[in-house]
Parts: structure tokens; sequence; C-alpha cells
């Protein structure tokens, strides 16, 4: 149960705490007062996000403390270890703190150590149920329907199981589905390499002779220019250079002095004549191997031709086509085939969902025997809180999640001259609150949930209503701990705790534990408005009294 809540700064609240007991609490005040601030500030230590604007005026920052009983709830006390959190005042007891600064920034403790926003939901989202003022359009949403269904008649360990059927039933499909994915891909790379090494092998002895064809086709392609060339070189040194340098060397041969440079210049002659001689044999010996044979030059150009084609398809370079064969080899070798895994992944799949199978038909054939009570059930609070006639039908219709194998829907009729239809369809907006009201009674009355919060539950009911109201969820405190926020001065009167929300002159919000005689005049006040008057007080202790006599 929720044993205390403590506000410091929070709004209009300068400061603020409130023992609370099992049993029925009802919160009353006026208009205005700041009721709804008490729920505001609730929500906050229960994980929701932090507004600055929360922070009141002048102060640095807020804080917001809960402290719970857990009792002996083995699931909160495993979160607890989980975390290493240190234990509270006692064993069951743990208290949530939030704070908030202006800059917006928040923090999270709990028996004063820090923690995340998820741990706190964690250990609180199965301590406390709010049903707000517009609580009833969440219960047009059909996960909520389900939900509600399972709180009332269905074991929660068995949805769990459920929920971690499904969770590994689609892990071991995804991972099979990876894996078949990885193979499909593997496949298909290998097929690639494969085409590609085939192409590559294809060029035969060529794919590694690039440059020496880029040499040899230049040396073609030039062929016609050389030729000219070494035909005008040749003819200078037969006609003019080797005669000339020839008849010099007569020349000297003839002069009749003894010098030793004129000795010189003889030898260098004769050397000359000589070195000519050699060089016309050379180019000679050059032009002969010059080639003029036309198919030749096609057939290195068609080389030439594959070997670009095939290193543009490629994305390397020529010279690289040789070394990009041997990688491609390499790669594929060491590529390995992992059908051999697929075998045991799909027998894991099967044990999965044959499992999750099983659990969720239990889980189905639990909702399917829930139904029944549970719709009758509410359809007895639905007339006692003034809808006559009016009832629910719960229906599924096929929808596999980690929810189950169905989907629920509540069908509603409000006017049994009509056929039944949604809620949102059928039900008006006081309808519908009261309707949510009744599926909340019914499930909390099931649930193991230890508190559950109504904010202003009784808008648009009055009278015998309103009283009958009060007398289900005084009921209901048997077995659950229930606060109510109520401008109805019947559920107040049957409240076993009974606060007071207050705006002082400084409108500042506080709140205040009423004892008898200051409980007459609140609820003397909710019954004649400010002008109370002995009538109202006559009243109001009549309505003490009838609710004690309870």
């Amino acid at each position: 149960m929720l044993k205390s809540l403590s506000v410091r700064n929070f709004a209009l609240v300068d400061a603020l705490d409130i023992d609370l007991d099992g049993g029925l609490t009802v919160i009353t005040g006026e208009s205005g007062a700041g009721k709804s601030i008490l729920l505001d500030a609730l929500t906050l230590v229960l994980g929701s996000r932090a507004q600055r604007s929360k922070v009141r005026p002048g102060a640095a920052s807020l804080e917001v403390c809960a402290e719970f009983d857990i009792g002996n709830r083995d699931d909160l006390h495993q979160i607890m270890s989980d975390q290493a959190l240190p234990e509270g005042d006692t064993t069951n007891s743990i208290l949530v703190r939030r704070t908030a600064n202006a800059d917006g920034r928040s923090r999270a403790f709990i028996n004063g150590s820090p923690v995340t926003l998820t741990v706190v939901e964690s250990l609180t989202q199965s301590l406390i149920d709010i049903h707000g003022q517009n609580e009833h359009r969440e219960l047009h949403d059909r996960a909520n329907q389900r939900r509600l269904l399972d709180e009332f008649g269905v074991d929660a360990a068995l949805v769990k199981d459920v929920a971690a059927a499904y969770d590994e039933f689609r892990s071991r499909a995804d991972e099979l589905a990876a894996l078949e994915a990885k193979i499909n891909a593997d496949r298909e790379r290998r097929e690639l390499l494969t085409y590609q090494i085939g192409e590559l092998e294809a060029l035969g002895d060529t794919i590694g002779t690039f440059e020496a064809l880029s040499i040899e086709h230049k040396r073609q392609t030039q062929a016609v220019d050389i030729l000219t060339t070494i035909d005008a070189a040749l003819t200078d040194l037969r006609d003019a250079v080797l005669p000339s340098t020839s008849r010099i060397g007569d020349s000297l041969k003839r002069l009749d002095d003894e010098s030793t440079h004129l000795d010189a210049a003889r030898e260098l002659t004769a050397g000359a004549v000589a070195h000519l001689d050699e060089l016309i044999d050379a180019l000679r010996h050059y032009q002969d191997q010059v080639p003029t044979d036309p198919t030749e030059l096609e057939a290195i150009e068609a080389s030439l031709s594959a070997l670009h084609e095939i290193s543009r398809k490629h994305r390397v370079a020529p010279e690289r086509l040789a070394q990009h064969l041997d990688e491609l080899r390499q790669t594929l070798g060491s590529m390995t085939a992992d059908e051999a895994q697929l075998e045991p992944l799909v027998h894991a799949l099967d044990e999965a969902r044959q499992a999750f199978d099983s659990r969720a038909s239990e889980l189905s054939a639990a909702r399917e025997r829930s139904a029944e009570p549970f719709a009758k059930a509410i359809a007895q609070v639905m007339n006692q809180l003034g809808l006559t006639g009016g009832s629910i039908e719960v229906t599924f219709e096929p929808h596999e999640s980690r929810d189950g194998k169905e989907a629920v829907e509540f069908l509603v009729t409000t006017n049994p001259n009509y056929p039944a239809g949604r809620l949102g369809d059928i039900a008006s907006g006081g309808e519908s609150a009261r309707i949510s009201l009744a599926v909340q009674v019914v499930a909390a009355e099931r649930s193991a949930l230890p508190c559950l919060i109504l904010d202003e539950a009784d808008v648009g009911v009055g009278g015998t209503t309103a009283d009958v109201l009060g007398r289900l969820l005084r009921h209901l405190a048997e077995t659950t701990q229930v606060i109510v926020i109520t401008h109805a001065p019947q559920v107040a009167a049957l409240g076993q705790t009974h606060l007071k929300v207050v705006k002082t002159s400084e409108q500042d919000t506080t709140i205040e534990a009423l004892e008898i005689e200051a409980r007459v005049e609140e609820l003397a006040r909710m019954l004649g408005g400010r002008a109370i008057t002995d009538e109202t007080r006559t009243f109001a202790r009549t309505l003490l009294d009838e609710a004690s006599a309870e």
C-alpha cells in the first residue's frame, strides 16, 4: 500500500505531508483548491517526465517522496536485489524520491540510492493504478480491455509465461530468418565469385601481360615512324657521314709528321669509322626487328581491349588483374557453408512454437472461462451505477502477439432495445465514465493491485447512485487500498479516512485529516455549498451514521 506522500515546492504546494492508511480514503475540497496537484505529484514520483513549470515559483527545485509497503511481493524484492538497492526502514518498505530543478533536470532515488526512471517504473507500476477523470477513454483501447479481463480471472504468471514464450519463439524465428538470409547471401556471393573467377580465367596467359602488351602495342603503332627514321639515319650514315669520316682518315694517314697529337687524331678517326660501321649494323638489326605485320597488331589490340573491359567490370587496374584473380580465389575458398546450422535452428523454432502454442492455448481457455463471469459482474455494477439494462460482452478475434492468440474487445449495451456495439460508438461520455468505473471496480476486486486511486470517479452521478458507488468502493477497499478524490458527499461519507485539501490565504495548497466534527462541516459544505445550515449538518451526520453502520 501507499503509506505516505511528501511534497516540497511543487506548484502551489510549499510543504505537504500525508500519512495514508488502508481501506477507503476520501479526499475532498473546494474546486481550485489543488486536489489534482496531489495526483500530479504522485505521477511524478511514479516515473512521469518532470516539468520545470511544476517547480514552485521562487524555488530552486522540487521534491516528491512516496513510501510504499510492498509486503511479501517476491517480484519486487527480486528487483530490489537485482539492482543492489538497500532496504528501507523495514524489510518491506521502499521510499521513492524524485527531485527536479528549475532548469528541467531531474533525479530519482529508491531508499536513498540513485536509480533510473526505468527502475522506478518497474517497481511502482504494479503498486498503483490511477484512474483519472478521462480514464474511460483508455478503456476504448483493446489492449487495456484485454489487460482488465486478465486481471479479473487469469493467472498473472500464465500471462507472463505466454509473453516469455512468444518472445522466445520470435527470437528463434528471427535467428532462423537471419541465418537463412546469410545463407542466401553467401550463396549469391559464391555464385558471383565463381562467375567473376571464370571471367578472369578465360583471359588465359594474357591476364598478367598487360605491361608487356602495352609496350609492344606502342612499338607496333609507331612502326612506320620508326622505319622512316631508321632509313633516313642509315642513308645519312652510308652516303655522307661514313665516307666523309673515311676520307678524313685517309688524309691524316698521308701527312708525314711525327706528332703525338697527330697520331691520336689518326687513332680517333679510325675508331670513329669502326663505331660508325657498328652503328650502321645495329640500326640494320633493329630495322629488321621492327614489326610490320598488321595481323599481329590487331591481335595485340584485341588482347588489350579484353584486359581493359574486364578491369572496368572488376574495378581494378589492368596490371592488377592477376593479383585480383588470386584474391577472389582466396575469398571463395575461405567461405564456409552454414547450412549445417539450419536443422538445429529449425528444431529449436519448432519447440519454441509448440511451447508458445501450448501456453497460449491455456491462456485462451482461461480468458474464455473468465469472460462470462467478468461480463456479468460488470453488468451488475453498471446497473447499480444507474445504467439500468446495461450489459457488456467480451468478444475475441484471432490476433497472435506476446499477449496470446487473440485480441479482446468489449461490446457494450446501454439500452436493451439496441444491439451491442463498441464502447466509443454506443456510450455517451457520462456512460463511458461509469462503465469504465464498473470495469475498474470488478477488475480490482480480483487483481493483486495494492492501491487504486480514483480522481473524481463520481462525475455525472449523484444521489442514490453516488451512495451505491461509495459502498462499492468501500467494499473494494476491504482488499485493496482505495483513494478517491470526490465531490460527492455520499461517497465522502463512506470514507474510513477523510482528507481535505485547502488553499490558504497565501494561495498555498495544504491538506488536513478530518475528525468527526470537521467531517460534518465538510460534508455539510459539499451538500449545501458555502451556506452551511443546521439542515445540511443534520444530513451530513445522517450520512456518517449510515456509513458507520456498514
